[in-house]
């Protein structure tokens, strides 16, 4: 997951400073020495890492924290904030032209960031708000790009607009705009060519798709698995081009995140959205506070918390949580839970926004397949299984080891531990509680502790 290394050396760092009762000024010193090697190894630009490192010494070799009862947590909170800072400090949306208004939205970037399935992926979105999006095929010279297109867009309920390639880019966007002005659509997403690299046509290209249609917005999408390159590359587009935000795709890959805290220092736009997967659901809203909060080890509870409203069944949740209260849950809800968990985005995800679980080190990874295991375990059962395990004899178990192609000792494995942690849960009947968030929560918080994977 992004920033895992960093993150992993950050805590460490401070581990040290939070049992020192007081502070000298070359302890501040040596640990931002230490903070300084760690953003460099994360890929974060050179220049933003001197202004971050300057501006955090400033601020902590005062007052503020050489006279503080807590000044390591005080320090801590310094780093927090400057890296709020660092990344933007305000959430930032896709302006919108109000009412009927076409707003267009020119999409920008390299060949092979996901620049195509993003912007399927805002149109989603956009759609999901109330807009009337329409997906323009703006780019004649990848192979299967207009196919691709059409795909995503058909799998999002949105309209795809595409002419034959003897169409130039700017004749697609010209008319993509008079075809939604005359079919009450309200949002123009300009789906351009990319390029493995940076080249003089590919920004006159876009230059010109600006001059012919009015575009509202142009959105860079760049991959932050690049790193630095990333961040080169927006600059780039910013100078010649111009950017009004920028989409880091593949955030969930093995990326050191030097992007996310370099882009927009260096180009002074902000970052909107990152992608966090391959499904067309997977983009998240950037939030300075809470990307901050995670390379620091502190969770992101409130993104774990809408993640939950927006997969999770309310009425199923709220039935779950009254199942879990009083033990009454069998095999069945348990297959429930588990796809629920992997809709939010895998147990790993799901720990990972949760406070002071990035920070455990004596607890290992989840593994991920073997929830499929077990999956294939409760669906080899019968329904009356399912529903009785009580009933679940060694030739019952046989079979069902037989049918989902494990050892019986697996089975007895997963029955065993499941009877433990229904005995668990009738002994706190109230860690749930009532509101409506935790009551979202509550089926899938019951299921942490004694997860059989």
């Amino acid at each position: 997951m992004a920033f895992e290394s960093l993150s992993d050396k950050l805590q460490n760092i401070f581990k040290s400073l939070k049992g020192k009762g007081r502070l000298t000024e070359a302890d501040v010193k040596s640990a931002l020495r230490e903070v300084k090697m760690a953003l460099l190894e994360a890929d974060v630009s050179f220049k933003v890492v001197k202004q971050f490192i300057a501006s955090v010494q400033e601020r902590a070799v005062g007052e503020e924290v050489l006279g503080s009862l807590t000044p390591g947590q005080t320090v801590i909170k310094i780093v927090h904030e400057e890296l709020i800072r660092l990344m933007g400090s305000e959430t930032t949306e896709i302006a919108l032209r109000p009412g009927n208004e076409i707003t267009v939205i020119l999409m920008e970037g390299l060949q092979g960031a996901g620049k195509t399935t993003t912007a399927a992926k805002i149109a989603g979105k956009l759609k999901s708000r109330g807009r009337k999006p329409l997906l323009a095929a703006c780019d004649v010279y990848r192979p299967a790009a207009v196919e691709q297109l059409k795909i995503n867009g058909e799998k999002q309920g949105v309209p795809v607009f595409a002419m034959e390639n003897s169409h130039s880019p700017v004749e697609i966007a010209e008319a993509a705009v008079d075809y939604a002005g005359k079919n009450g659509l309200n949002v123009v997403i300009l789906d351009t060519a990319g390029r493995l690299h940076i080249d003089e046509e590919m920004m006159q290209e876009l230059q010109k798709i600006r001059e012919a249609v009015k575009v509202d917005q142009s959105i860079l999408v760049v991959d932050a698995m690049t790193g630095q390159d990333a961040v080169n590359v927006a600059e780039n587009f910013q100078n010649k081009v111009g950017i009004d935000g920028v989409i880091l795709t593949k955030m969930d890959g093995d990326t050191r995140g030097g992007a996310a805290l370099s882009v927009k220092a260096v180009t002074g736009r902000p970052i909107l959205y990152v992608g966090m997967g391959e499904k067309l659901s997977d983009l998240e809203q950037f939030y300075p506070d809470r990307m901050a909060s995670r390379i620091l080890g502190m969770g992101d509870i409130l993104s774990l918390i809408e993640k939950a409203e927006m997969e999770v069944d309310e009425a199923k949740a709220r039935e779950m949580s009254q199942k879990l209260r009083k033990a009454e849950f069998d095999f069945n809800d348990f297959l429930e839970q588990m796809r629920q968990i992997k809709k939010m985005g895998g147990m790993n995800s799901i720990l990972g926004m949760m406070p002071g679980i990035p920070q455990m080190k004596g607890s290992p990874e989840v593994d991920e397949s073997a929830m499929d295991r077990v999956e294939a375990i409760i669906l080899s059962m019968t329904k009356q299984e399912r529903a009785n395990p009580a009933i679940l004899n060694p030739s019952r178990k046989q079979r069902i080891a037989r049918g989902a192609g494990v050892d019986i000792s697996e089975v007895n494995r997963i029955v065993k531990q499941f009877d433990q942690m229904k005995k668990m849960m009738k002994q706190m009947p109230g860690m749930m509680g009532g509101r409506k968030r935790r009551g979202m929560m509550g089926g899938l918080g019951g299921m942490f502790g004694k997860l059989p994977f």
